[in-house]
Parts: structure tokens; C-alpha cells; sequence
């Protein structure tokens, strides 16, 4: 039985997330899908991000697992791109932090190659498989710039990632071919200052 969750309750989606993680740690549910699609969502509209989606890292390409709002920037769930060319990528070698505020900063100071989308903030934290593999990613991002976002955002969009990694963990696929075998998660402190 699913009850109605409000779609901007933070508090809400941390015990959703919660009951999920408790929930895959038992085993396949044929619903956990459609719910962690619910919690990808919640999270999108509660960080009033333009996308969220889930990418798999795969033979040096990053693949679109699930993508919500993307249409509008060419982005759908299948569709590849080059890994290199990713803040995905980025993000998981340490060459970017997970949480950017306002991604056209790091552009114009040489710190990040200019995306071919318009990205203002941008989150985006690896899927670590128990094994320590990274699958790939979790991210979202808006065109507009968000000095708002806090840590707390950054911790939610972790919660997903860590829900991603135990559905792909139960339902193991046979290409997966990480490209990294370790993650260590950056401090986004040097990045937040955008006053320079």
C-alpha cells in the first residue's frame, strides 16, 4: 500500500529514503523501482532542480539510466555521451566538487570546461556498489545558479545514491564495467566561494 507523501517535505523524503534502504537490504521488491523513480522525483522538485537522472558508467561512455526533466536539454534515459566530457566524471576522479552552486563561476576561472548545457548549480555524488565499484552517478543541476544549496542537499542527493546502489546490487547486470574501482568524496569548500 503506498500513502501519499508531500512532494516538498524534506522530512518525509529522508524517512522514504530511510524505509527504502532498510527495504533493498532484504532482498528484490518489484515495486522498489517505481518507488525510487517517487524518491528521484521528490528530490528534483524539493531542490527545484531542472533534472535529476542516473547514469551508469560503461566502456568510457556515461549512460542515461533514468532521467526526469532532461527533454528540454536532448537528455533521455539511453542515450551515451563520452565519460571525459562529463561533470559526472569530474565529480568522481575529485576534479570537481559534488556540490556547485553556480557552475558558470568555476567556468569563467578556469577550474571546469564549459558544459554544451547551461548549468547554474549542479549536484552530483557517485553510486558505490558494496564492493566499492562506482557504477556511476546520481546528479541534478539547474540553468539558474542556487547560492542557497546547502550541505543538507548534498546529503539527500547521497541517500538516492546510496538507494541506486543497493537496486543495482540486487539486480547485478552483465556489462557493467566500472571505470573506477575506488571513490573518496571531495570537500566542496574551495569551490563555494563566489565572491573571487
Amino acid at each position: 500500500m503506498s500513502s501519499y507523501l508531500d512532494p516538498m517535505d524534506q522530512q518525509a523524503l529522508d524517512i522514504k529514503i530511510s524505509e527504502l534502504l532498510v527495504a533493498t537490504s532484504n532482498g528484490h521488491d518489484g515495486a522498489l523501482e517505481r518507488q525510487i523513480t517517487d524518491v528521484l522525483l521528490m528530490l528534483r522538485r524539493q531542490l527545484q532542480m531542472d533534472v535529476v537522472f542516473v547514469s551508469e558508467f560503461v566502456d568510457g561512455k556515461r549512460v542515461y539510466r533514468f532521467v526526469d526533466g532532461g527533454e528540454k536539454y536532448g537528455l533521455n534515459a539511453g542515450d551515451a555521451a563520452p565519460l571525459e566530457e562529463s561533470y559526472c566524471q569530474q565529480v568522481v576522479s575529485g576534479r570537481m566538487p559534488e556540490l556547485v552552486p553556480d557552475a558558470r563561476v568555476l567556468v569563467q576561472r578556469g577550474e571546469l570546461f564549459d558544459s554544451a548545457i547551461p548549468i547554474g548549480a549542479h549536484l552530483s555524488t557517485p553510486v558505490v556498489l558494496p564492493d566499492g565499484r562506482v557504477y556511476g552517478t546520481v546528479c541534478c543541476f539547474s540553468e539558474a545558479a542556487r547560492p542557497d544549496l546547502q550541505q543538507s542537499a548534498l546529503a539527500r542527493l547521497r541517500q538516492c545514491a546510496r538507494l541506486v546502489a543497493r537496486k543495482v546490487d540486487v539486480e547485478p547486470r552483465m556489462d557493467f564495467a566500472p571505470t573506477q574501482l575506488e571513490w573518496l568524496p571531495t570537500e566542496p569548500a574551495a569551490f563555494l566561494d563566489i565572491t573571487k
